[in-house]
């Protein structure tokens, strides 16, 4: 560690209230010299904190668990926990420590009270932005319930255990030896699949709030600078979102953020959710409306049954990976068929692999795939690629990159549990090939979540909601805004500001509308 880093983790190691004992399991490797290094800085910054080696256990070598003195947490990092899980590391340290977790009460109340043996293992790779919230999630479980236990893995540093549990997209989540999830989870997901009737309370708790007037459906940048604009005009706001911080959660680097000149995408969606929290914005995470009801009071029906009711609603549901629609792919999904190279690309260390897209996002991929992989082979459906040209002559540098443009793909190939190749068309000629791979990233463009919108209001033939320079959509009192809409040029900073613009003129809306009685009577 700098010193910077050093001075920074001292002072987060000063809310530790109770002794921690770190005990490491190592071997005479080069990792476990490595592991215990950064260990032996980590206890020499605080004296609530000692470091033991165990050499003849059973566990994983390089591992370390994070104990009580006397007492088992179930907290164990198999790895080192450098780049994106350093956070989980220092997290995981304060809650062991005795800091309290900022959960509500009463989710740690629901997490204590479950019964049974749960061992969990999650296995990551250290560039991935999604994994270090599913570690956080289950070390927290762990650290409330001793019932429950979980170890991180280091996909990249076991990678025999890779090859032979399959793990093929990350983070895979195993509970007791079997597969329980892939993906981004968080503690509302967790909770779900481990608690059967959570998610009919949490149905009966969304039916009992009172009705908004401004219900912010989609939480990334546009939902929550439209819950922001309409919070600070004192009016009663809430946001229901799949997961706060949308398509930003995946994006690595954000280097066109205005004033910021660079970041990555879990920074701001968290500085985003906290920037909504410091207002009185009720904010319903891990909820996916599958419904827009008009009418006088505008309705949200969600996928747990439950219905929410507001004067206004803005639309900011955003946009995720465009799929090939070719045979094989959704068989194939997680098997080899992935959508972020920086989560996956990391498990195909040594391979050959191909990404499908001559844009912007996949020269970049097919650049960063290169320092990690054998082979990459890039296939673009046009005659030339589409990329800026600073990434095309980047990527033509590389040696081990193959471009095929006029390549139309055509399927997905594998044996039944894993991609071995793909079949493309050259749409010149008419021939078909095929290739051999372990891998297929795709990186083909964005597709509006409008799904559950169509019926209800105006889409054009792609999905994007139509609206006009307010904001406002065919549905009076529905605004939208952000990648959903018709609004060009799919950016963070246009985001917010269409954002803006859409609580403003839902404002706007609320204010001209005629009181009636009842709003008298209780004024």
């Amino acid at each position: 560690m700098d010193a910077n880093l050093k001075t920074q983790l001292k002072t987060y190691l000063e809310k530790v209230a109770t002794p921690i004992e770190i005990v490491a399991s190592v071997d005479d490797g080069a990792k476990s010299r490595e592991m215990l290094a950064l260990l032996q800085e980590i206890a020499e910054l605080t004296d609530k904190i000692s470091l033991r080696e165990s050499r003849d256990d059973d566990f994983r070598k390089p591992s370390f668990a994070l104990n009580r003195p006397g007492e088992e947490t179930g907290v164990r990092f198999s790895g080192i926990p450098l780049g994106h899980e350093f956070s989980s590391l220092v997290l995981a340290l304060l809650q062991v420590g005795g800091h309290p977790p900022k959960v509500e009460p009463e989710v740690i109340e629901q997490i204590k009270s479950i019964e049974g043996e749960f061992r969990f293992e999650t296995f990551i790779s250290l560039s991935c932005q999604n994994c270090p919230e599913v570690v956080q999630t289950l070390n927290l479980l762990s650290v409330l319930n001793p019932n429950i236990s979980h170890e991180m893995i280091d996909g990249a540093l076991f990678q025999d255990e890779v090859e032979a549990k399959q793990v093929m997209a990350v983070p895979s989540v195993f509970l007791n030896g079997e597969p329980f999830g892939q993906g981004r989870m968080g503690i509302t997901d967790v909770l779900r699949k481990m608690d059967s009737g959570s998610e009919a309370r949490e149905a009966e708790k969304l039916n009992a709030k009172e009705s908004f007037d401004v219900l912010v459906v989609g939480g990334g940048p546009a939902g929550a600078s439209a819950a922001i604009y309409a919070a600070r005009k004192g009016i009663r706001t809430g946001v229901v979102a799949e997961r706060f911080g949308g398509q930003v959660l995946d994006t690595m680097d954000i280097e066109n953020f205005i004033s910021v000149q660079k970041t990555e995408g879990p920074k701001l969606a968290a500085a985003l959710e906290e920037h909504v929290r410091s207002y009185e914005v009720d904010i319903m995470n891990g909820q996916r409306a599958v419904e827009l009801v008009p009418g006088k009071t505008l309705q949200v029906k969600l996928e747990n049954g439950a219905v929410l009711s507001s004067k206004t609603i803005v639309l900011s549901t955003g946009a995720r990976w465009r799929e090939m629609n070719v045979p094989g792919e959704q068989e194939y999904r997680t098997k080899g068929v992935a959508y972020c190279p920086h989560c996956d690309g990391p498990l195909f260390k040594g391979k050959k692999v191909a990404v499908i897209g001559g844009g912007n996002s996949g020269v970049e991929a097919a650049i960063d795939l290169a320092g990690i992989v054998e082979h990459v082979d890039l296939l673009e459906f046009d005659t030339k690629l589409r990329a800026d040209d600073v990434l095309q002559r980047k990527l033509r540098s590389l040696p081990n990159v193959t471009i095929y443009t006029n390549a139309q793909t055509t399927e997905v190939v594998g044996d039944g549990n894993k991609v071995t190749g793909l079949v493309y068309k050259n749409r010149e000629t008419g021939e078909t090939h095929q290739l051999e791979l372990a891998g297929i990233f795709v990186q083909i463009g964005l597709v509006p979540n409008t799904e559950w919108l169509k019926g209800a209001i105006d889409l054009t033939e792609r999905g994007e909601i139509k609206v006009d320079e307010r904001g406002a959509t065919s549905v009076p009192g529905v605004f939208a805004a952000g990648d959903a809409t018709t609004v060009p040029y799919k950016q963070i900073v246009i985001a917010m500001g269409e954002g803006s613009k859409a609580a403003l003129s839902a404002f706007d809306y609320l204010i001209r509308q005629p009181v009636n009685e009842k709003d008298e009577e209780a004024a």
